[in-house]
């Protein structure tokens, strides 16, 4: 008779076969009541609604959301091909918060289909499927992306509603930056005597300095015999302008930049100012090593005392002469969070030197990395390809509704991202929105945070503020300021928190 142990490994045999067929939402018609219930209550399963599930790790601590929230795109893809077949899409407005790459898990999830019954069904942590009865996409106008039926980006600026524009603004920028010329759009408008909507998108292009589109639509439309009466769609200007056509990706980081920065200023004293002496400034960075190290380090989760960062910094710990500490994986960060740091002592140097710190950290950013995992990789903890460079997978922030653009869109924002470093002249603003933007990118499957820390205080050196230790007692806070900022685009959280700690 089998026992225990081997009824739950063939419980999680079948699970593990789904799970290589792509499936992240998983019915209970898929696995049977018993293995359904084994893998329950073992903790490999986490319910969402009755009858529908989502693989979960059994060590997570009660509340913790990262399964779920990592699953949602891909369950809700897979629950409304259950209850629609290809009989839905998302709503133009959450189809353009998808294509300028804002993957942010929302509180309700708007769909349209045909079947809709007009409810709202309940999903874990506050989430929510909103279904109504409304038109799809036109032939030839919806676009798939990630398995969600989605309006492709003309289509979604032709349908969504006018509050989108206020309430959206960055996204609808973005979208609108995206639009090549006014043919796609002028198809629906023309085809749907849509002259009011003509007015708005012709007002919003004007709106992001693309004239010439704006004119495009406005003659079209009045040729066609409509009465288009042009409008700026939003609330406030726009933060620059967006001449040419960019990815909508990189297009909406710029509008966060620019839109950030006068608030991250606001939060800050003035810079003290490049030191006339650098070597101070590295002795006091010095100085500063075991708390920056205990507190980063336990920010990620490391089990780490002053005292291991003392042992590793002088060298009494010896993977070499003594095995076990080659196994220690608390250790192995640790000594490559020394590594990493005298990689950024250099950068510091050549910043106060004069070096355009954007530059400096562009340059030198991939040795910190590679310093920071050297040693876990070759301990087999993490894989070689991280030593490859910017991620290749997708990742994901623990209990975060914000999810880090896909892998393509990475190697868009990352040289946009020390652009605009490199053209920033407030110190301060390169500080917070630098690290914010870098966490929010998560460029490597691992090591983000350590790196935005590093980054942040690079940029905090270049005007001269003292080195910033990001307490582990005030994570949750710091967390929280992040999540604000990449989900509401509110910075001023994070911008009042750091500028608290420098004061």
């Amino acid at each position: 008779m089998a026992g225990s142990q081997e009824k739950l490994a063939a419980s999680l045999e079948v699970l593990e076969a789904l799970q290589k067929g792509g499936r992240s939402a998983i019915r209970s018609a898929d696995l049977g009541r018993t293995h359904r219930e084994r893998l329950l209550q073992a903790g490999f399963l986490q319910e969402v609604i009755k009858g529908w599930c989502v693989p979960a790790s059994p060590g997570a601590v009660v509340g913790d959301g990262t399964a779920w929230l990592a699953s949602f795109w891909s369950f809700c893809a897979t629950y409304l091909e259950a209850r629609f077949g290809s009989d839905w899409s998302l709503s133009p407005e959450q189809s353009l918060l998808l294509q300028v790459g804002d993957w942010a898990v929302p509180r309700q999830l708007l769909v349209r289909s045909p079947k809709a019954r007009n409810k709202i069904t309940a999903l874990a942590h506050d989430a929510s499927i909103v279904e109504t009865r409304a038109a799809l996409p036109a032939e030839g106008h919806a676009e798939e992306l990630a398995g969600l039926r989605t309006f492709a980006l003309p289509a979604a600026l032709v349908a969504a509603t006018p509050s989108f524009f206020r309430q959206q603004a960055n996204a609808a920028r973005a979208a609108l930056a995206g639009i090549p010329d006014a043919s796609e759009v002028l198809v629906l408008l023309l085809g749907g005597g849509r002259s009011t909507v003509a007015g708005r998108l012709a007002g919003g292009l004007r709106h992001i300095g693309r004239r010439g589109v704006a004119d495009e639509i406005v003659a079209a439309m009045r040729g066609a015999g409509y009465d288009v009466r042009e409008k700026d769609p939003f609330a406030e200007p726009s933060p620059f302008v967006v001449a040419s056509r960019e990815a909508p990706w990189v297009a909406r980081m710029r509008l966060r930049w620019h839109g950030m920065r006068e608030v991250v200023a606001s939060q800050f004293p003035s810079p003290p100012g490049l030191p006339i002496e650098s070597g101070a400034y590295l002795k006091a960075m010095d100085a500063a090593y075991v708390e920056d190290a205990y507190h980063s380090l336990s920010i990620e989760g490391y089990q780490v005392t002053p005292q291991l960062i003392e042992r590793v910094r002088g060298g009494a710990w010896d993977p070499e002469r003594h095995p076990p500490d080659a196994a220690q994986r608390d250790a192995l960060a640790a000594r490559g969070y020394y590594e990493s740091f005298e990689a950024v002592k250099e950068t510091v140097a050549d910043i106060l030197a004069g070096k355009n710190p954007g530059v400096a950290v562009r340059d030198d950013h991939g040795d910190w990395h590679r310093a920071l995992i050297a040693l876990s990789v070759r301990a087999g903890i993490l894989g070689t390809a991280e030593l490859a460079g910017y991620r290749t997978g997708q990742v994901f922030i623990r209990n975060a509704r914000h999810v880090p653009p896909r892998p393509s869109a990475v190697r868009d924002l990352m040289p946009t991202l020390f652009d605009l470093l490199s053209e920033e002249e407030k110190p301060a603003v390169r500080a917070v929105l630098g690290h914010f933007l870098f966490v929010f990118i998560h460029p490597y499957m691992d090591g983000n945070g350590r790196l935005g820390r590093f980054l942040m205080n690079a940029m905090l050196a270049s005007g001269g503020y003292p080195w910033c230790v990001v307490p582990t007692g005030r994570r949750n806070e710091y967390m929280a300021a992040l999540e604000a900022a990449s989900v509401a685009d509110d910075i001023r959280p994070f911008a009042r928190f750091v500028g608290a700690l420098i004061a």
